[in-house]
């Protein structure tokens, strides 16, 4: 089975690609589900502040790859040859991910602070907050988890900054050649 880990900032467009993998038949492993559980488990509302304290207390008690070790079972019992994780958010999840799936293949997608600023407003998540100061908090508490370390690591990088067609054509090309490579 090839695994294709997608790693990038909030808004950058995790999401997107991994609806374009769900379009093309691939299954997806979202890791921001196995918090989302968690968070609505403990009976509190999906909040970006919920959302990112569950994220740390998942990682303070039982490491940095907490949510990729979550993943994990998740992953296996897929049958399809190609699966997609969205959502890598630091290094450990990769290392993780690397032994796990020995044809494991990381993808890091790239945007703009203010092209990802501008995408939070116009899709009003519930974890999503419209302001700059907020965006900003977000990115260093994700960056503290290993993510700028991650998407160094990437295998390839996708730059995000133009339309959505456009990004959505070369999510489209990569899928299908890292279906045939995983056939």
């Amino acid at each position: 089975m090839k695994v294709v880990g997608v790693v990038g900032l909030p808004a950058s467009g995790k999401g997107e690609f991994s609806r374009v993998a769900r379009e093309m038949g691939i299954p997806v492993v979202v890791m921001g589900d196995q918090i989302r559980q968690s968070v609505l488990r403990s009976g509190k509302e999906p909040t970006d502040e919920n959302l990112g304290g569950m994220g740390n207390r998942l990682r303070e008690e039982r490491g940095m790859d907490a949510i990729a070790a979550l993943c994990v079972p998740v992953i296996r019992q897929q049958t399809s040859p190609l699966v997609v994780i969205d959502g890598i958010r630091g290094i450990a999840e990769v290392r993780t991910f690397r032994i796990s799936f020995p044809d494991f293949h990381l993808i890091g997608i790239r945007a703009s602070f203010p092209i990802r600023l501008q995408r939070l407003r116009d899709r009003k998540r519930s974890d999503d907050s419209c302001h700059e100061e907020d965006l900003i908090q977000r990115d260093a508490r994700e960056s503290a988890w290993g993510l700028e370390e991650a998407l160094r690591e990437a295998d390839c990088t996708l730059p995000n900054e133009e339309d959505l067609a456009s990004f959505q054509v070369r999510v489209k090309a990569l899928l299908t050649r890292l279906r045939r490579e995983a056939s």
